[in-house]
């Protein structure tokens, strides 16, 4: 475009000369022309003056010359004038669409423009930081010589603390007590060279308190504490190791021998333990007393303070601590025997020496607990634990712990004795009309009962005792005595029966599933069930068959006593007998057995229940029959209509029920 202008302008020029020329040619002088209102003044035009130099003109015109458009609009003799024409045309075009494309693009403009300002407040704020910065570089600056100050202060102290330090460094080496010592005293164990290696150092570290103590060093009591905690810590673990390893060589419980070497191996380590190579015999045992009873004491009661936090019953946790303290009480014997030469009282003095206190502690809680407990089957399972323990304790050959076992059962014999009289004496007293609504089945009271004799009755088989089986049979009448008691508050005489069935069966199936079968308690029971179905049964077939039932009980009284010859008079009354048997048996079957099961919450009772009914029923029949057979009833017409024994036999098994 910068081409075509300056084109367009050499264009020009030339256009103008050479139009300047034609006019002049055309129309003559330009005076007259007819477009000049006014003749040309060009005054006194001094064209030698350095204000109009001709030689720029000509360079400018020689480099128009030159340029390739113009050349080729020369040599090809183009119009000039009209060449100008058109490219002030195609200007005047190119301006316009300038123009259209900077109104297009007015709001691009417009956009740029505020970019451009809010660069320009960017950059203003950008000034000001920097301003700011420079600011707090001068600050900065200051604080770095304080900060030099203030490190040339610090590095004179350094010095200053440093050689202090070199002069307590070894006063300070002596009192420390490092982390390896500490780590070695409470975890290596005592056969690792280093717990011995460190109980050393420990040594010299006491040795070396003791001598800054007299010169009177203040920091020795900030590290007498410590060294004094780390010293009880390692005898305590010496201690112990001895005990573990004393009980290491032990073997099973009936015969043992701790090699003698170990014996004075250990014996040996206590005599050091003492501070004295030459302790007696009395100042071993002494110590050996006083560590073992601290032992037991502390084991037992955290002991006795885990069980109490575990939800188990008493008995297992009275046999759990019982066994751990027989166990150990067994080896703890058998040891003062071996390790101190000891038997008889002496030893029997030694023991109660050592377990003493934790025998006593054990006595105390277990006469806290029975001041409060009314669970009997509890109190009895302890009782027969410790009567098992023992006889362990005998086989064992261990007589230290007779004492403590009788003093136990004096704990535990008479709480026993009297939770049975209470539960004696709460059934005797009970009024079954303060129960609440009474039914047939079988009353909570004697299940519990049931339970609680059977628990009772299973655990006594083991080792029986006379007194126990006294008072479960004065509990026994009174609980039979109760159910009568109850029984009677029924109107009918079915009702109690049933009742009466229910309770006797639950309790024996309760007794006979723990209880052997030849038990006193069984046998009672079995009886009194026994005797109350009998009389059920016979209950159940007074209704139906009651007076079939009559008639053959009056005939055989008769035929007994030679009297058949009045069985001529009831031929009507028999005839009325057979058809009305006949009629209606069936269904008064059916209703004697859906009765029954309804009646009776154990189904297998009233299955037996049924099948006895119907045999006597059976029976009762076949003795109609022979009745019958009489020569006085013989001739009987309605004996037609008997029904045959063996189809009856028949058709009742079609009512017997499975179960």
């Amino acid at each position: 475009m910068a081409a075509a202008a300056t084109m367009a302008a050499a264009a020009r020029e030339l256009v103008l000369r050479a139009g300047t020329s034609d006019m002049e040619e055309e129309e003559g002088p330009l005076a007259g022309g007819p477009g000049l209102q006014e003749p040309l003044q060009l005054g006194k035009l001094d064209i030698t003056s350095d204000e109009f130099i001709l030689d720029e003109v000509d360079v400018h015109i020689q480099a128009n010359l030159e340029d390739e458009l113009v050349k080729e609009a020369l040599k090809t003799g183009v119009d000039l004038r009209h060449y100008s024409k058109q490219v002030e045309l195609e200007l005047q075009q190119i301006e316009q669409k300038s123009i259209r494309d900077y109104i297009q693009e007015s709001e691009n403009i417009a956009s740029l423009h505020n970019q451009i300002t809010a660069c320009d407040a960017v950059l203003e704020r950008m000034e000001q930081m920097l301003g700011a910065f420079q600011s707090d570089l001068s600050s900065i600056s200051s604080e770095i010589r304080t900060l030099q100050e203030q490190s040339g202060a610090m590095n004179i102290r350094l010095r200053n603390r440093q050689a202090v330090r070199g002069k307590l460094g070894e006063l300070v080496d002596g009192l420390v007590v490092p982390s390896a010592l500490v780590t070695a005293i409470l975890e290596a164990p005592v056969t690792e060279p280093r717990f011995l290696e460190q109980l050393q150092e420990l040594d010299a570290k006491a040795a070396a308190v003791r001598e800054q103590e007299a010169r009177g060093t203040a920091a020795c009591a900030d590290v007498r504490g410590v060294l004094d905690r780390l010293r009880v810590k390692a005898v305590t673990k010496i201690r112990e190791f001895i005990l573990q390893k004393i009980y290491s060589f032990r073997k099973p419980m009936t015969n043992y021998q701790i090699p003698q070497t170990a014996l004075l191996k250990y014996r040996f380590f206590y005599q050091f333990l003492l501070g004295n190579e030459r302790a007696t015999a009395k100042e071993i045992r002494d110590e050996y007393v006083e560590t073992l009873s601290k032992i037991y004491l502390s084991y037992y009661r955290s002991y006795l303070g885990r069980l109490m936090k575990v939800q188990y019953p008493f008995e297992a946790l009275f046999r759990s601590q019982h066994y751990a303290l027989l166990d150990n009480s067994c080896r703890e014997y058998l040891f003062i025997c071996e390790f101190f030469v000891v038997s008889g009282p002496a030893a029997h003095d030694l023991f109660h020496a050592v377990m003493g206190r934790t025998l006593s502690m054990t006595l105390k809680h277990l006469e806290s607990y029975l001041t409060d407990c009314y669970d009997a089957i509890a109190v009895f399972l302890c009782i027969h634990i410790v009567l098992r323990f023992r006889n362990i304790a005998a086989k064992r050959d261990v007589p230290a712990l007779d004492r403590y076992w009788e003093q136990v059962l004096a704990l535990l014999w008479p709480r026993f004795e009297l939770i049975l009289e209470m539960n004696v004496q709460s059934v005797r007293s009970t009024d079954p009309q303060r129960l609440g609504g009474l039914d047939t089945r079988p009353h909570y009271i004697t299940r519990r009962y049931a339970e609680f004799s059977s628990a009772l009755v299973s655990i006594n088989q083991t080792i029986p005792n006379e007194r126990t089986m006294q008072l479960l049979g004065q509990l026994q009448v009174e609980v039979e005595n109760f159910v009568l008691r109850v029984a009677a508050e029924f109107s009918s005489r079915k009702e109690q029966l049933v009742f009466l069935i229910n309770n006797y069966d639950m309790m024996l199936g309760v007794l006979m599933e723990r209880a052997a079968d030849d038990s006193k308690e069984v046998e009672s029971f079995q009886q009194l069930l026994n005797a109350r179905t009998q009389e059920f049964i016979e209950e159940l077939l007074s209704p139906p068959f009651g007076g079939l039932v009559a008639f053959v009980k009056e005939a055989e009284a008769l035929i007994e006593r030679g009297q058949a010859e009045r069985l001529r008079g009831e031929e009507a009354r028999v005839t009325q007998l057979i058809r009305g048997f006949g009629s209606s048996w069936k269904s008064s079957v059916e209703s004697l057995s859906q009765d029954v099961m309804r009646s009776f919450t154990n189904f297998r009772n009233g299955t037996s229940i049924i099948q006895g009914a119907l045999t006597q029923l059976i029976q009762l029949y076949h003795r109609f029959h022979r009745v019958l057979s009489q020569p006085q009833l013989r001739a009987l017409p309605a004996r037609a209509e008997l029904i045959n024994i063996h189809h009856l036999m028949v058709e009742l098994k079609k009512h017997k029920p499975n179960f």
